[in-house]
């Protein structure tokens, strides 16, 4: 499975770029989970990846701070019985994962004062509010 990872339309990292490292899973399996290397870890080194342009690089490192160790990313797959099956989805993983780091900030939000009208009509609901309230009680007279 020497394929590249399609993360966006601008950003391919090249099958080279990812270490895979396969080990005993848990889970599913019978006794053929203590014999096949299932578990799929996939590594990419975010910090020196030359395939990751230099105006994303900043964004992605500083969304994915907490998950990188030395400027690597690493992502494990083990739900499935097959080997084949947990790359695929290690794959998955990473693509959703860098995807979401690469996304662009939303825009700003730009504080608006509130209208006039807007601020007359809250008082006037605010006054209605307070004659219906008053309407319902009941005064104790000696």
């Amino acid at each position: 499975m020497a394929e590249n990872l399609f993360v966006t339309g601008a950003l391919v990292i090249p099958a080279a770029e990812l270490r895979e490292r396969f080990s005993r899973s848990s889970g599913p399996g019978g006794q053929g989970v203590n014999t096949t290397d299932s578990r799929v870890e996939l590594s990419f080194d975010v910090a020196t990846s030359p395939s990751i342009p230099d105006t994303l690089r900043p964004r992605i490192l500083e969304r994915l701070d907490r998950r990188l160790v030395n400027g690597v990313v690493t992502v494990a797959a083990s739900e499935f019985r097959a080997q084949l099956a947990n790359r695929q989805a290690a794959r998955d993983r990473l693509a959703a994962l860098l995807r979401s780091a690469a996304q662009a900030p939303p825009p700003q939000r730009r504080p608006v004062k509130p209208t006039r009208a807007m601020k007359e009509r809250r008082l006037a609901s605010k006054r209605h509010r307070s004659e219906k309230k008053q309407s319902r009680r009941t005064t104790f007279s000696d």
